[in-house]
């Protein structure tokens, strides 16, 4: 097949390098010049990923995959387009912003030609599929969905840095606007994907048909929004805890040992592009879910929080140089999307501490271009506040914080036996 990749970005790319691994030929677009140009040298344009550069180097010069800036280089004559452009959501209003996805779309539609399966993975409100791209798409192509070509939603449901790993691991969910572009679409990622056998599934690991754009829709905003209502109830757990004289850490694992009960573990943030963000686009057509409103604002409290932790533990911090350990949202990942290391800065500034960051993935000018005064293990620093569970931050000790005044472990990935004489804090756990 010919196969055109919109977005070429840490899921498009490892999208169209797997597309290429299994035999077809594969032509990515991305606006981006620079990461187009890597692209076509064989080079990964960001690093992390497991297994990316290697397939690069044998498929960009073997001819199955290059990139472009140019629709019209990629897009006519495609057996199948995949789009993965980001959605952004607005901090303040939480309104999904199109931006980016609807000048995907104009451009794609502009050059389409009949016979395309078109793909969106992109994570969208339940009915984005029928109700806008559709109509965008028939109007720049002047062709009819249905007729002319097929389209269907896909979510992505894969992790950055092992995007290969969970490709095989998850079954691929499809959801058509009508029954024949289903039915292409289970066809198209049956030979475009492998599965991993799954003795744990009803049934078998492979492509699922959801029976609709709709259901695909809501089942990827269904499966991250329960993971953040789940986070948001364990925070709730945890705050009560730390009152009560109660480890919920002792409680989360003995509800656990009940097959029925998944509690998740509490924590400083809930970062990253989806965890955040996708129950944001859920609550936009169903504003009524009390339940998913209550938990992501619960969630968005955790930094200010833990800083309080802090505030109790230390005293007064006026003044005083607090080093938060973490830019990342999580551990071994360098991406800070909606990580908690924001919040955390902010609090801090607004009780009079003077913040500063610490992240082993990130150098200085990269903090600073985040807006962060940067922290090197070694210095003097009166409190340390730990925002990402980092491997590095494991094995810490006083040596390396000297004057340390106080240890908030906002990703419980220390001890208070690793700081004696310090005060040590956890969320979660009752002060001894």
């Amino acid at each position: 097949m010919k196969i055109a990749v919109i977005a070429l970005g840490k899921i498009g790319l490892p999208l169209a390098v797997q597309f290429a691994s299994k035999g077809h030929d594969v032509v990515g677009v991305d606006v981006s010049q620079p990461t187009v140009d890597l692209i076509n040298k064989g080079i990964e344009p960001f690093p992390g990923e497991a297994h990316l550069q290697e397939k690069l180097s044998e498929l960009v010069p073997a001819g199955r995959l290059r990139a472009t800036t140019d629709y019209a280089d990629a897009v006519p004559g495609a057996d199948a387009v995949v789009l993965v452009v980001p959605l952004f959501v607005d901090e303040e209003t939480a309104e999904p912003d199109f931006g980016w996805m609807d000048a995907a779309t104009k451009s794609l539609g502009a050059v389409l030609t009949p016979g395309t399966l078109i793909a969106y993975e992109t994570t969208l409100p339940v009915g984005t599929t029928r109700t806008r791209w559709k109509p965008m798409l028939e109007e720049a192509s002047g062709l009819t969905e249905g007729v002319d070509f097929d389209l269907v939603f896909s979510p992505e449901r894969v992790l950055t840095g092992r995007v290969f790993a969970d490709l095989r691991k998850y079954p691929k969910l499809v959801g058509g606007l009508s029954e024949r572009g289903a039915a292409k679409a289970v066809d198209f990622y049956q030979q475009v994907l492998d599965f991993d056998e799954r003795a744990d599934l009803a049934r078998a690991n492979g492509v699922w048909d959801l029976g609709s754009a709709e259901a695909a829709e809501l089942a990827k905003l269904a499966e991250t929004t329960y993971r953040d209502v789940n986070i948001g109830l364990a925070n709730q757990f945890a705050r009560y805890a730390s009152t009560a004289g109660i480890d919920v850490y002792q409680v989360i694992e003995a509800s656990n040992s009940q097959p029925y009960s998944h509690i998740h573990q509490p924590g400083i943030a809930v970062g990253g592009h989806c965890i955040p963000v996708y129950p944001r686009l859920y609550l936009w057509t169903d504003p009524e879910a009390t339940v998913v409103s209550a938990a992501r604002a619960a969630n968005a409290g955790m930094p200010d929080y833990t800083i309080g932790l802090l505030e109790g533990a230390y005293g007064d911090l006026t003044g005083a140089k607090v080093a938060v350990l973490g830019a990342a949202y999580r551990g071994g990942v360098k991406e800070t999307a909606f990580s908690g290391v924001f919040g955390a800065v902010e609090a801090l500034k607004q009780r009079g501490a003077v913040p500063v960051v610490q992240d082993p993935m990130y150098t200085d000018d990269e903090l600073a271009r985040l807006g962060f005064t940067p922290y090197h293990l070694g210095e003097p620093v009166d409190a340390v506040v730990v925002q990402a569970d980092h491997a590095e931050y494991k094995s810490l000790t006083p040596a390396e914080l000297p004057g340390i005044k106080a240890f908030i472990d906002g990703r419980r990935v220390s001890s208070a036996e690793q700081w004696p004489g310090i005060p040590y804090r956890v969320i979660g756990k009752a002060i001894a």
